[in-house]
């Protein structure tokens, strides 16, 4: 009988610890398999940017920061005053649409605090028409549009002088307006218009002087189409535009490498073969 209640004993310590074993077990992590570690969560970049040709350049730079685990979304917009309010109002964490006279004329207006942080490329502006095949032969009383903001009807107007079918004031500049015509010989009627809208009036306008960007929105080849355009000197760079302050984040750091990378020189000089040239 004793024998029998030492076996009977026996049995159940054994079961107690390996009931326990089993349970120090399932609460033990799983060993490890070996396998990588989760990736991390790719940062979001949103940058807005005009269709063309500035959402193209993006468009490369685009996996060369996926690379970096930045995920680049591309905000399309298609005027020139969208872009840094949304900036401004962080909506975005940079732009790509404009130049730097631009800019500077219209952060002073609206005071506002951002910052170039790199030139990108220059789109020289074109004189086009559909009513004429050279300037010569340009009509009296001929109707010319022009972009209406500040620095692109200046620098409209300069360009209309050194085709020479106007004269300004020696001290007009940039901020030029038709105000500042001081010789008109054909009495062209200079009339500014919203910029996205001057391809438009080709069909009515004897002349139009319209940036790249619109002209070739409008399937217009600028060194083919253009009656007479800047030359490649133009100081009118379009940059990368961010917060004042944001410039040393990681995420724009590498999005100006990225922009300013071997890669997009390559895609602008084939791609647009000249009518816009990189600048950096």
């Amino acid at each position: 009988m004793k024998k029998l209640l030492f076996a009977l004993l026996s049995v159940a310590a054994i079961s107690t610890v390996l009931t326990a074993c089993g349970q120090k077990n399932e609460a033990e992590p799983a060993a490890s398999t070996g396998s990588a570690p989760a990736p991390a969560k790719e940062k979001v970049l949103k940058v807005a940017a005009s269709p063309v040709p500035h959402a193209e350049i993006l468009q490369v730079a685009k996996p060369l920061l996926q690379k970096e685990g930045i995920d680049l979304q591309i905000v399309q917009m298609t005027d020139y005053v969208r872009p840094n309010i949304a900036l401004a109002e962080k909506d975005v964490d940079a732009n790509f649409t404009q130049h730097k006279p631009y800019l500077d004329d219209f952060v002073e207006k609206h005071k506002m605090q951002l910052t170039a942080i790199a030139n990108i490329h220059v789109e020289p502006m074109g004189i086009y028409s559909k009513k004429v095949k050279s300037l010569n032969e340009v009509p009296d009383g001929g109707l010319v549009t022009i972009p209406n903001d500040a620095t692109n009807g200046g620098r409209a107007l300069l360009l209309l002088q050194k085709a020479g079918l106007i004269k300004l004031k020696a001290d007009a500049g940039i901020s030029a307006t038709v105000r500042d015509i001081v010789d008109n010989p054909k009495h062209l009627k200079i009339t500014p218009m919203d910029a996205p809208q001057l391809p438009r009036t080709l069909n009515d306008a004897t002349l139009s002087v319209i940036n790249t960007n619109f002209a070739m929105e409008a399937k217009l080849v600028p060194t083919k189409d253009a009656l007479f355009i800047e030359e490649k000197d133009s100081p009118y760079a379009n940059i990368l535009v961010v917060r004042t302050g944001d410039e040393n984040r990681e995420e724009i750091q590498k999005l100006k490498q990225a922009m300013t990378s071997p890669e997009v020189k390559k895609f602008i000089e084939e791609k647009y073969q000249g009518a816009i040239i990189p600048a950096f």
